[in-house]
C-alpha cells in the first residue's frame, strides 16, 4: 500500500472533526461492553489513530499490520507503553500471537478494503487467537449488498466523472465481492458467532464472540 501518511491517518477522522470525536461518539459506545479487558489484538493499526485509546483498556495491546511504515510509526508513537507489542506480518497470518491468549480483537477501517481469501484467513487465525468467549469487533465491507443497484451500473467513464466533480464518492475503495450476510456466514465457519452486526449502507460493523463449542479448534 503506497500512502504518505501526512496526516497519520487523522484525515480518515475529519468529517468526525477529529479522531478523538470519532472514538468517543461513534466507536467506543460499540465496545464498551467488551471494554475493559486483558488482551487486546488489533489489526491493521495504521500510524496508531485507535491504538491510542484502545492501551488504555488493557494490560497487553498487540498492533499487527503488515506495513512497515505503519509498525515503525506505532513502534516510535508507543515506545514509552511497554504493553503495546508492535508487529509486522504477511497480511494475513498471526503466528507472532499465542493460541487462546486474546480478549479482544478490533479493527477498523481495513476489513472493508480486504479480499474475501484474506478476510477468512484472518477470521480463520482469530478463532485460534480468541479465548473461549473472547469477542471481536470487526468494520467491514457491505458493498456487495449494492453490486446490482442502478448506481453501480452506470458507465466507468460517467462514474469517474462524477467521483472527479465531487458529486458522487460511492466506492472508497470498500470491497465490492463483500457483504454482511457473507462476512457473518465466513465467521460462523471459522467458529465465530456474530453477537451483533449494524449496517451503515456499503460497510458494516460486527461484534462477535469465540463460542465454546468451535470449528477452528481441532
Amino acid at each position: 500500500m503506497k500512502y504518505d501518511w501526512k496526516d497519520a491517518g487523522e484525515e480518515w477522522s475529519a468529517p468526525w472533526g477529529t479522531s478523538a470525536a470519532q472514538w468517543f461518539g461513534a466507536i467506543l459506545p460499540r465496545i464498551r461492553d467488551c471494554l475493559p479487558t486483558e488482551t487486546i489484538l488489533e489489526i491493521a493499526p495504521g500510524f496508531g489513530r485507535w491504538t491510542y485509546y484502545l492501551k488504555d483498556y488493557c494490560k497487553e495491546l498487540w498492533a499487527v499490520d503488515r506495513v512497515e511504515k505503519c509498525i515503525e510509526a506505532c513502534r516510535r508513537r508507543f515506545a514509552d507503553d511497554p504493553h503495546v507489542h508492535c508487529h509486522l506480518n504477511d497480511g494475513r497470518s498471526l503466528s507472532m500471537i499465542s493460541d487462546a491468549s486474546i480478549d479482544f480483537v478490533f479493527s477498523f477501517d481495513s476489513f472493508v478494503h480486504t479480499n474475501r481469501d484474506v478476510a477468512e484467513a484472518y477470521l480463520s487465525e482469530f478463532c485460534r487467537k480468541l479465548k473461549i468467549g473472547g469477542k471481536g469487533f470487526i468494520h467491514h465491507s457491505n458493498f456487495g449488498e449494492y453490486a446490482n443497484s442502478l448506481r453501480e451500473r452506470l458507465p466507468p467513464a460517467l462514474t469517474n466523472l462524477l467521483i472527479k466533480a465531487e458529486i458522487l464518492d460511492w466506492a472508497h475503495h470498500r470491497n465490492p465481492s463483500m457483504s454482511a450476510d457473507l462476512f457473518r456466514a465466513l465467521c460462523a465457519q471459522h467458529g465465530l458467532h456474530c453477537l451483533s452486526q449494524e449496517l451503515v449502507m456499503r460497510e458494516a460493523a460486527l461484534i462477535c464472540a469465540k463460542s465454546q463449542i468451535s470449528k477452528g479448534i481441532t
